[in-house]
C-alpha cells in the first residue's frame, strides 16, 4: 500500500442499543477520492469520525500507511496526532481574522514562524483559486469562497488524508455544482487522499473515483460510479443511485452468452448469462433511459427485449419526458425519452396509448432474490 492509504478492519461502533457501524472493513487507496453515500443513519458520518479518531471503535482497528510504505495501527492515536485534515458543512471560520490569517491559524498553533506560515497560507489559497483574496475579511466572501477558505485551511497543513463531511451542504444548487468540479480539480492537483461524505448521489457520482454505498452500518457495494450505476449488486444500490425498473423473473435456460428468464406474464427476456450465477429466481433491472417506446411492434429491433404495456402517465420535464407504463404482467415501468426529436408537447404520448417497451439485453442487470440485506465483500 502507498503512503496515505487508509484501512478500517472489522470496525464496530455502538451508541447504546444502536449499532451505527457494523463490522465494517474498508480500504481507501492512496490519492483517491472515495465517497461514502447513504441515507441518514446509514453510518457514513460515524465511519468518517472513526477514521479521524473523533470516535473510538468498540472493536476493530484503523490503519494508515506511512511514507515508508508500512501500515501502522493508529486506532489509539488522538485526532490531532494523525495528521489528517477535516472540512465540515459549517466552515467555522474566525470572523475577526482576515482570510489568510484563518488559513494560517493551524500553522501558528504548531509554532511555525509568521513569515513562513503566511507564505504557506498564500500558497494554499492559490491552490483553491483565492490567491488574490488573502487580505479580505471573511464576511466579504461568498458562501463558495468561504468553503474554499475552509478547504485551504485544511490543506495548508499538508494532511495525509483529508476528511470532508457534507462540505457543500450549505450551498445553493448552482454553487454546489460549481464547487463539485472545483473540489475534484483540487483533489487531483494536490494528490491527497480524500474521503467524502454526502447524501447526494449525483454529487458522489460527479466527483468520486470510487463510492461506498452505505446501509445499516455497512456498505452494500464499493465500486467506481459507472459500475455502481450499470451493474448494482443489490436492490438497495439499484434504488439508491438513480431509478431502476426491477422485474421479478424465473431463470429458464441459457442461449450462448445470454440467459433466458420468464416474467410473471410468461414474457421472456434475454440477459447476460454471466449475471445469473446459478440463481433460480432473480430481479431483472433496467434503467429508464435505456428503454425505447414503440407504437408498432414490427419496428422493434429483432435482438431487443420487449414488453407490451399501456401509458399511464406522461410528464414533460424539459430535457426529457418521463412515462409511467403499466405492463401486461402488472409491474409499472418508468421510461425516460429525450426530447431532442420532439417539436412540442403536443407530440407526447398520451395516457391509454398502447406501446411496446424495448431495450438491448446488454442493458439489463440482475439483482439476486436470495441475497442478504447487505452484501459487504470480504476485505
Amino acid at each position: 500500500m502507498s503512503a496515505g492509504a487508509l484501512a478500517l478492519r472489522n470496525v464496530t461502533r455502538r451508541f447504546g442499543e444502536h449499532t451505527a457501524v457494523d463490522d465494517l472493513s474498508l480500504d481507501v487507496q492512496a490519492g483517491e477520492l472515495l465517497a461514502l453515500v447513504g441515507a441518514s443513519g446509514s453510518g457514513k458520518t460515524t465511519t468518517l469520525r472513526l477514521a479521524a479518531g473523533y470516535e473510538a471503535p468498540d472493536r476493530g482497528s484503523v490503519w494508515l500507511t506511512d511514507p515508508g510504505g508500512v501500515a501502522r495501527d493508529i486506532t489509539g492515536v488522538p485526532p490531532a496526532k494523525r495528521g489528517f485534515g477535516m472540512v465540515f458543512q459549517h466552515y467555522a471560520l474566525f470572523p475577526h481574522m482576515r482570510v489568510e490569517e484563518n488559513v494560517a491559524f493551524g500553522l501558528e498553533a504548531r509554532g511555525v514562524a509568521k513569515r513562513a506560515r503566511l507564505t504557506k497560507a498564500r500558497e494554499a489559497l492559490a491552490a483553491v483559486g483565492l490567491g488574490d483574496k488573502g487580505g479580505r475579511a471573511v464576511q466579504a466572501l461568498s458562501g463558495g469562497e468561504q468553503q474554499r477558505v475552509a478547504l485551504a485551511r485544511a490543506l495548508v497543513n499538508r494532511p495525509k488524508v483529508l476528511l470532508l463531511d457534507e462540505p457543500l451542504g450549505a450551498l445553493d444548487l448552482k454553487l454546489r455544482k460549481q464547487m463539485q468540479v472545483e473540489l475534484k480539480r483540487i483533489q487531483q492537483e494536490v494528490g491527497i487522499t480524500f474521503i467524502y461524505v454526502t447524501h447526494d448521489q449525483e454529487e458522489a457520482m460527479t466527483m468520486s473515483d470510487r463510492i461506498a454505498v452505505m446501509n445499516r452500518g455497512r456498505y452494500e457495494q464499493l465500486a467506481d460510479p459507472e459500475t455502481l450505476y450499470e451493474r448494482p449488486a443489490t436492490r438497495f444500490v439499484a434504488g439508491f443511485l438513480g431509478i431502476s425498473n426491477l422485474l421479478f423473473a424465473h431463470v429458464d435456460a441459457r442461449d450462448g452468452s445470454y440467459g433466458i428468464v420468464r416474467l410473471q406474464d410468461d414474457s421472456r427476456l434475454r440477459i447476460p448469462a454471466a449475471s445469473l450465477d446459478g440463481h433460480a429466481a432473480v430481479e431483472v433491472g433496467v434503467r429508464p433511459e435505456k428503454i425505447r417506446l414503440y407504437g408498432d411492434a414490427t419496428a422493434v429491433p429483432e435482438a431487443h427485449n420487449r414488453l407490451h404495456g399501456t401509458i399511464v402517465d406522461a410528464s414533460y420535464v424539459g430535457v426529457s419526458t418521463q412515462y409511467l407504463v403499466a405492463t401486461r404482467g402488472g409491474p409499472r415501468v418508468t421510461v425516460y425519452e429525450q426530447n431532442v426529436e420532439r417539436a412540442s408537447r403536443s407530440e407526447l404520448r398520451t395516457a391509454g396509448e398502447e406501446v411496446v417497451l424495448a431495450w438491448s439485453p446488454d442493458h439489463s442487470f440482475v439483482v439476486p432474490i436470495d441475497q442478504p440485506d447487505t452484501a459487504q465483500p470480504a476485505p
